[in-house]
C-alpha cells in the first residue's frame, strides 16, 4: 500500500498526449489572467486612437440635439419611451464599431492561449470550493505568490513610468480648469493614449512572463507517476494480460483448424526435424492451398496426423523452409514455388494412381 502511495503522489513522469487531451476536455487549459487583460487594453487603446474622434462628434451630436429641443420632448410615458428607444439606437450606431472590436480582442486573448473548450467541468460542485483548508492552502500557494508579486510590480512599474509621462505635463494639466471643454478632450486624449502605450508595453513584458509561468503550472500538474502511465496503457492498449491470453486463445483456436484440415491435405512437405507443411490440391484451383504449418513440435504433430491419415509425406527441406517463410495458412503457394510443389504433387498423383490400379 505503501508503494502505491508514494506511486500516486510521486508524478515525475511527462504527461502523455492522452493525459493533456483529457485535461483539455475538462477543462483544464493553460490561460493566463494578464495576457487577456492585455489584448482588452491593447483594443481599448486601438479604439481610443482610431475612433475617440468620431464617438465624440457622434456622441456630441446626439446630445447636442436632445438638450437643444429638450423643451419639445412630449412627457408621455408613450413618447418618453419612443424617444429613448431612438436615442439607444443613435448610440448603439456611434458605439457599436467600437464595442465589437473589444469583445473580439477579448475573446482572442483566450484564442491564442489555448483552443476552445465546451466543458460543464468547472460549473460542477464541489467541496474543495468550499473548504477552509483548501481556502488557505490556494491563498498561500505559489499561485497566490506569484499574483501578489505580479501586483506589486505592476503597481509600482506602472506608476513609475505614469509619473514620468505626467510630471512635465502638470503645467497643462492645472490649466484644465479653466480650458473649454473641446480643449481639454483633445489633451486628455492625447495623454491618454500615451499612458496606455506605455501600460501596454509594460504588460506584454508581464502577460509573457505570466504565461510561461501559468504554462509551467499547468504542465506540472498534468505530470504522471509510472503507476498512472501504467493504468493509461491498460485502458488505451489493453492488459498485457488479457491480451496475452487471448492471443494464445486465438493461437490454439488456428492450431485446431489447421489440424482438422490436415487430413484433407493432398501432402505434407516436410524438414524431418524442424519444417512441415501441408497443401491440398484439387483441380480447378488456381494454385495449390496451404491448410496448416509449423515448427518442432507442431511439425511432428502434422507429420503424425498426415500419417494417421495416409496423407503424402514428402521430405524437401529446402521447399519446406522455403514454403514456410513464404505461405500463410490460407493463402495460396506464391507463383516462385509452383514448378517445386507442381512436381511433387505430380509425383504424389502419381504414386496414388499406382497404388490404385495395383
Amino acid at each position: 500500500m505503501a508503494d502505491n502511495d508514494q506511486n500516486d503522489t510521486d508524478r515525475t513522469e511527462d504527461p502523455t498526449q492522452k493525459r493533456l487531451e483529457d485535461a483539455h476536455n475538462r477543462g483544464d487549459v493553460v490561460k493566463s489572467q494578464e495576457v487577456s487583460t492585455w489584448f482588452v487594453l491593447a483594443g481599448g487603446a486601438l479604439v481610443i486612437a482610431a475612433f475617440s474622434g468620431s464617438m465624440g462628434g457622434g456622441l456630441n451630436t446626439t446630445f447636442r440635439g436632445l438638450l437643444s429641443n429638450s423643451y419639445q420632448i412630449p412627457v408621455d410615458g408613450r413618447s418618453l419611451i419612443a424617444i429613448a428607444g431612438r436615442l439607444e439606437l443613435e448610440v448603439l450606431a456611434v458605439l457599436g464599431v467600437p464595442l465589437l472590436l473589444l469583445m473580439i480582442a477579448a475573446a482572442f486573448g483566450n484564442i491564442v492561449q489555448h483552443r476552445l473548450v465546451w466543458s460543464g467541468e468547472s460549473l460542477k460542485p464541489k467541496l474543495s470550493k468550499i473548504s477552509p483548508l483548501a481556502g488557505l492552502k490556494r491563498m498561500f500557494s505559489k499561485q497566490a505568490l506569484a499574483n501578489f508579486a505580479k501586483g506589486l510590480v505592476k503597481l509600482v512599474v506602472i506608476g513609475a513610468v505614469m509619473t514620468a509621462l505626467l510630471w512635465p505635463q502638470r503645467h497643462r494639466l492645472e490649466t484644465l480648469v479653466a480650458t473649454d471643454i473641446l480643449g481639454s478632450l483633445s489633451l486628455t486624449r492625447s495623454l491618454a493614449v500615451d499612458l496606455m502605450l506605455a501600460v501596454i508595453a509594460i504588460l506584454a513584458l508581464v502577460a509573457a512572463g505570466d504565461y510561461l509561468f501559468q504554462y509551467r503550472q499547468w504542465f506540472e500538474r498534468q505530470k504522471m507517476s509510472m503507476r498512472e502511465i501504467k493504468e493509461e496503457f491498460k485502458q488505451t492498449e489493453g492488459d498485457p494480460l488479457v491480451k496475452g491470453k487471448i492471443r494464445q486463445l486465438r493461437q490454439s483456436r488456428m492450431r485446431k483448424r489447421m489440424m482438422a484440415e490436415v487430413p484433407n491435405a493432398s501432402v505434407v512437405i516436410t524438414n524431418p526435424t524442424h519444417y512441415a507443411v501441408a497443401l491440398k490440391y484439387e483441380r480447378g484451383m488456381n494454385a495449390p492451398l496451404c491448410v496448416a504449418k509449423g515448427v518442432d513440435a507442431l511439425a511432428l504433430r502434422i507429420r503424425d496426423v498426415a500419417k494417421e491419415h495416409s496423407v503424402p509425406v514428402v521430405e524437401n527441406p529446402p521447399l519446406a523452409r522455403a514454403l514456410h517463410a513464404a505461405v500463410d495458412v490460407e493463402d495460396e503457394v506464391p507463383p516462385e514455388h509452383y514448378k517445386a510443389v507442381a512436381e511433387i504433387i505430380g509425383y504424389v498423383m502419381k504414386m496414388q494412381r499406382g497404388i490404385g490400379r495395383a
